[in-house]
């Protein structure tokens, strides 16, 4: 049994993250977007990280995964009853990351420092990473002008169309030492991609400085998930977004985003007849059910993905043969 590696963000990404931490252990590592981070009244905010450690130590709450469960709201009101804004909602355990984290960053203590002590004091075994220590942020290019991504989520509640992205600080941002031990492993079995909205979620991941190189470099197989079913996002704005950019709300748009850096792709059973389609771009495709309502949901995906990797590795090594 090897290692793997997952690129995450958002709620998907943390379900099946969770998934493959049931299999995997010690032996999985998440590398986690950062650009959608933000400073809030002096706190350092990650959304992505903080939900997947909610998740990863199984104290997310079953409603609203990026908070922990049984969340409660007195300090954002006591916040508005003393003049201060009225969004981003934060609840009360939410603040402690951001707390801590801000403590932490102000002692020069890296991001990944910061993460890996959490990850220990909540019991979760898994490598939680960001994808960089360095500042990276996502902006959206709208006729209004760019707005960062927590701007356009929180402040504009995701009305202005998309014209594109840019991810500042991504070209010259260095990845952890913790992804590049693990992306070096000598027993990683594969790399997963898991469902998250691809513009703001995943291509941050993706566009810093080496990342794309090194996944084709170190030659193991490489999947990702879908994060449209039917034509729609599961949650959040992807169908939105990809409208607004030309693109069809499909699993086949998704593959396409990825064209050249994977070597399979996962859509969901319900859009088995794209099948064909995604194939034609050049990868190994399967349909599996990738709509996790329940933890098992989640482990049996991860099961899938893990296995559909693995053919993809024992076919590579027979043609090569």
């Amino acid at each position: 049994m090897g290692s793997v590696v997952a690129l995450a963000g958002q709620v998907g990404g943390a379900k099946l993250a969770d998934g493959l931490y049931r299999l995997r252990q010690d032996r999985l590592t998440v590398v986690v977007n950062t650009g959608d981070d933000y400073e809030h009244l002096g706190l350092a905010f990650s959304p992505d990280l903080d939900t997947m450690l909610y998740t990863l130590a199984g104290m997310a709450s079953a409603v609203a995964p990026w908070e922990p469960e049984s969340e409660t709201h007195a300090v954002h009101a006591m916040v508005k009853a003393l003049g201060g804004p009225d969004r981003p909602i934060h609840g009360d355990r939410s603040l402690a990351a951001p707390l801590l984290r801000a403590q932490g960053l102000a002692s020069e203590r890296s991001l990944s420092q910061i993460t890996a002590a959490f990850c220990r004091n909540l019991g979760i075994a898994a490598r939680v990473v960001p994808m960089s220590d360095d500042r990276v942020r996502t902006y959206v290019e709208t006729d209004e002008g760019n707005v960062t991504f927590q701007e356009y989520f929180h402040e504009l509640s995701c009305e202005p169309a998309v014209r594109g992205f840019q991810y500042a600080g991504a070209e010259d941002a260095r990845m952890p030492d913790a992804l590049l031990d693990a992306l070096h492993a000598p027993d990683l079995e594969a790399i997963v991609i898991c469902p998250a909205n691809p513009y703001h979620a995943i291509q941050p991941i993706l566009q810093v400085s080496g990342m794309k190189d090194l996944l084709k470099q170190r030659r193991v197989p490489v999947v990702a998930v879908t994060p449209i079913v039917g034509g729609r996002a599961l949650k959040g704005s992807a169908g939105k977004i990809m409208r607004e950019l030309g693109r069809e709300p499909s699993a086949r748009a998704v593959a396409a985003q990825y064209l050249r850096l994977i070597d399979g792709f996962v859509l969901d059973t319900e859009d088995s007849a794209l099948v064909e389609s995604v194939r034609s771009l050049g990868m190994e495709v399967v349909a599996l059910p990738t709509i996790m309502r329940t933890l098992d949901d989640r482990v049996a995906l991860a099961h899938e993905v893990l296995d559909f990797a693995a053919n993809i590795r024992v076919r590579r090594e027979a043609e090569v043969e």
